[in-house]
This record gives C-alpha cells, structure tokens and sequence, in this order.
C-alpha cells in the first residue's frame, strides 16, 4: 500500500512541474532564478570583501579532511561554505526552471533555451569556483567568475520576461535613432560592470590578506570607470527626452529605473572612494551592478512590443 500512495504522489510532482508558461508557478520559478543569481553575488562579495576566498582551501570540500568547515576555520571558512551552499540552491532552481518548460520546449524555444542556458551557466559557475580556490584567488578567474554571475543575471531577466510575454511577433515601438541609442547604452552599461570588475580587482579588497595585488593601474581605472558612467548617464538622458516626446509609456518607465539606478551608483562610488574603500559600500556597488544588468535587459525588451499592440508607424521585426 505504501508504494501504491507513494507513485500518485510523484506523478502529482512531476505534474506540478512541467507545466505551462501562463501557470503563475513557472514564472515565481523565474523570478526565484533571477533572485538567487542577484543574491549569490551578494554572498560572493562578502566572500572577497571580508578576505573568506580561502576559508575553505578545498572544493568541493571545504579541508582536505572535511567537507564542512570546522571551528579551526573561523567565520572566514562559515562565509566561504555558505557561499557554496547558495551555488547548489541555485542549481536546484535552474533545474526547476528546465522542468518548469519541458512541455513548452517545442512551442516556446525562447523559454526551453533560456532555462538551458541558465543551468548551463550555474554548472559552470561551480567549476570555476574551484579554479577560484586552485589558482589562490587569480583576479582574471575572480573576474570571470563574477562577470559570467553579471550574464545570468541578465538572462534570468529576459527569462522573467519571456516568461510574462504573449508568444508572437514583435514590432519597434521606439524610433530608430532611439532603438540605436538604447543598443549603444547597452554596450556602455557592459563596459561599465567590466572596467568595475577590474577596478575592483585591482583594488585593496582582493579576497585574501595573503593575495597581493598590483595596484599600480588602479587609480587609472578608477578614473576610467568614472568617465564611462558619466558618459552612460549622457545617453540615458538623451534616451529619456527621447521616450517623452514619443510618448512610450512603458520604455520611459524602463528609462527612469535605469537612471534611478545608476544615480545611486554614482553615489555610492563617490562615497566609497572619499570614505577609503569601506567594504560594506563595495558590497553594495557589486549587488546594484548585477541591479544595473537586469534593468538594462528589461530597457531593451520595452523597446518591442507585440505586433498587435503596436501603433502601425513602426514595421514588424523579420
């Protein structure tokens, strides 16, 4: 009798899973994704900025004789495994994620490439991890590591969105120049997380007292970076006088969160850079970067609208 109540209940599961992209479960699934990439990179910074990346020496163990850290590995080897941790959450959800589709894989390929995509990404992720701790904390691998977080940050917000859509054609709700422009912040938006994690890299946090870094170039890149935010904030300017005068409701909205978010990191960096690096600010400017990839995704997506929806000015996409 056990066995006979216990397959029903399995198929009942299995069948909460694969489900359809209107069921409201795959999209909280979505969102639970795109959540989890933001969060890890939290955990990840605290990781580098309170100098864990070496509390635990080994992967997948933490010791060469424990999977777990133990009271000789202090708070550093409690932060570093928590940080693991998270990674083997985040690849229960991308899973979640694959199955969530699975009916959906010949109908909705946008959504079955995306779920795979992220999965892959979260796989990866756990590798280099452990070139991470192999390498002692090489700054191109911490780079990499944190970059590749960045992309699946925005992968899980186009899924989010996809995920949202009604399925069909799209057209450009937005004029060419502007559709031009937003392509081009696009591009600005990836230079400016790519120079902050080499900025950041070269800087005093570099996950281990025992790592040294060679600083010599970092006060140039911290310039750099600068100016390139500042030339970031320009377009989004122009962009916003663009999305008034063509009325376009939804894009304006995208405009404005992008802004508001790259204001705050303009602050946060100015404030950072006169307070002497305080951890806690650096933190805070790697969460509101994974924050800055996502809006930028979802300023990109206002620029499409479904066919149907749109005003007959504008040709379809082919």
């Amino acid at each position: 009798m056990t066995v006979t109540a216990e397959a029903p209940s399995r198929r009942r599961f299995f069948r909460l899973l694969l489900s359809s992209a209107n069921d409201p479960r795959v999209l909280v699934i979505a969102w639970l994704n795109l959540i989890a990439n933001v969060v890890i990179i939290a955990t990840g910074g605290a990781v580098r900025l309170t100098s864990s990346g070496l509390g635990c020496d080994q992967w997948p163990g933490c010791t060469t004789t424990s999977f777990l850290p133990g009271i000789d590995d202090g708070i550093h080897g409690l932060i570093e495994f928590g940080n693991r941790t998270l990674s083997g959450v985040l690849a229960i959800l991308a899973i979640l994620a694959v199955l969530s589709v699975w009916r959906l894989r010949k109908h909705r390929r946008d959504l079955w490439a995306h779920a795979w995509v992220i999965l892959g990404g979260v796989l990866v992720q756990a590798v280099l991890g452990m070139v991470v701790v192999y390498t002692n904390l090489s700054m191109s691998m911490v780079g990499v590591h944190y970059f590749l977080s960045a992309v699946l940050v925005g992968v899980a917000t186009s899924f989010v969105l996809r995920v949202r859509r009604t399925p069909g054609p799209r057209t450009r709700v937005v004029p060419a120049w502007m559709f031009g422009l937003t392509h081009l912040t696009t591009l600005l938006m990836a230079g400016v997380v790519i120079l902050g994690i080499f900025t950041t890299g070269s800087g005093p946090h570099s996950g281990d007292d025992d790592v040294i870094r060679d600083s010599s170039a970092w006060e140039q890149l911290v310039h750099t970076h600068a100016w390139l935010a500042y030339a970031l904030s320009a377009a989004l300017v122009v962009l916003l006088i663009g999305s008034i005068v063509t009325r376009q409701r939804r894009y304006l909205a995208a405009v404005i969160a992008v802004i508001g978010v790259v204001i705050v990191q303009i602050v946060v960096g100015l404030i950072q850079s006169r307070m002497g690096i305080p951890p806690l600010l650096v933190g805070i400017h790697m969460v509101l970067a994974a924050v800055s990839v996502a809006v930028t995704v979802v300023l990109i997506d206002a620029t499409k609208t479904l066919v149907l929806e749109a005003e007959p000015q504008y040709a379809p996409e082919a």
